[in-house]
């Protein structure tokens, strides 16, 4: 079987240190082209990471090179002018999250996308770390058999911390200027104020409102935003309660994000390492406490592999077809509609 070719369009830092150090060493798969305007910048990662062929721009090295996918880890702020135009030549796409920065840029984007002919999975890591795509299997089993009783509520935490976790240490800088693209237009329907929010809220939090959806494994709908701006509660499709509490406390230099599904018998409990963190799989732990039965918590454990790295691995077996992408463009904007509801809903709070 032949590689997966893959091209970077942009190797700032979450394109070097998320993404480039980990394609760079996936069997089956190959970096043979990078587009970076800078060219120093270009030079020093094409020669620490092996990729043989550096271009100033993306339609330059998609023209001359048999590329079989796309990684563009852009400011989601510029994902409407940066990355939609790339959708004309029917790539698969990799950014980093959300998938826009408003609903509207995200609605013309999946136009865009249908018209090309592809697919843009949009990195939610977190449904890529091995306790997280664990735990979803093991919620979506006891939903099934309903031996722990009915789903009854589901909580995610992400208190403010060091998300880094050293993880930039072996960053390659520059002293080139980063080029100035002026970003995508503000969304229509919000004043200069409330975009501002909007946007720090999507910055911030996307990632958890996915992964709230990932694990009520259903659509929800905002139903509370406290007017602290510390928790947004939910209420699923079917009618489960959740809650998504934002940043409750903070840390220095741990992170301490986390997620409970409960059940009537039990629970399904994650604990997240920080994101940009080497070799760190999340943690699990399930609680079994039937009427009559002993109790019992288990706690798997996960293979050495960070959600970053497993990202990488899904992306190239999805253009191979093994599989299906963790969370396409059509889903992604889902979250900015989540987003803004809850911004409006904040605003009258």
């Amino acid at each position: 079987m032949r590689s997966v070719r893959i091209g970077f369009v942009g190797v700032g830092n979450m394109g070097q240190c998320a993404h480039l150090r980990n394609y760079g060493s996936i069997p089956g798969c190959e970096v043979v082209a990078l587009a970076e305007p800078r060219p120093e910048l270009a030079k020093k990662v094409a020669a620490r990471y092996g990729v043989p062929n550096v271009y100033p721009d993306a339609d330059s090295m998609i023209t001359a090179e048999s590329l079989d996918g796309l990684v563009a880890a852009q400011p989601f702020e510029r994902h409407g002018t940066i990355v939609r135009p790339l959708y004309q030549y029917g790539l698969p796409i990799l950014t980093e999250k959300p998938l826009a920065s408003s609903v509207e840029v995200g609605e013309q984007m999946r136009d865009s996308l249908r018209e090309g002919g592809s697919w843009h999975m949009v990195g939610y890591h977190k449904r890529s770390d091995p306790a997280i795509e664990y735990a979803k299997a093991e919620i979506d089993r006891l939903k099934s058999t309903g031996e722990l009783g009915k789903l009854r509520y589901i909580r995610v935490s992400m208190p403010e911390g060091d998300w880094i976790a050293s993880g930039f240490t072996d960053l390659i800088r520059s002293d080139e200027p980063t080029p100035q693209i002026p970003p995508d237009p503000p969304a229509t329907d919000m004043d200069a104020e409330t975009f501002s929010k909007y946007v720090a809220f999507v910055n911030y939090y996307i990632h958890q409102v996915n992964l709230l959806r990932f694990l009520f494994g259903e659509p929800y709908k905002v139903t509370f935003a406290d007017p602290a701006g510390i928790l947004m509660a939910v209420e699923s499709q079917s009618g489960v309660p959740g809650a998504l509490e934002m940043s409750p406390y903070k840390t220095t230099i741990h992170w301490q994000e986390s997620a409970l599904v409960a059940f009537e018998w039990g629970y399904v409990k994650i604990d997240l390492p920080a994101p940009v963190a080497l070799n760190r799989p999340g943690r699990v732990e399930i609680l079994r406490d039937l009427p009559g039965e002993v109790p019992e918590t288990i706690t798997p454990q996960m293979p050495w592999v960070h959600a970053m790295r497993r990202q990488a691995e899904n992306f190239v077996a999805s253009i191979r077809g093994d599989r299906k992408p963790p969370c396409e463009a059509t889903e992604a904007l889902q979250d900015l509609r989540i987003a803004r509801d809850y911004i409006r809903m904040l605003k009258q709070a």
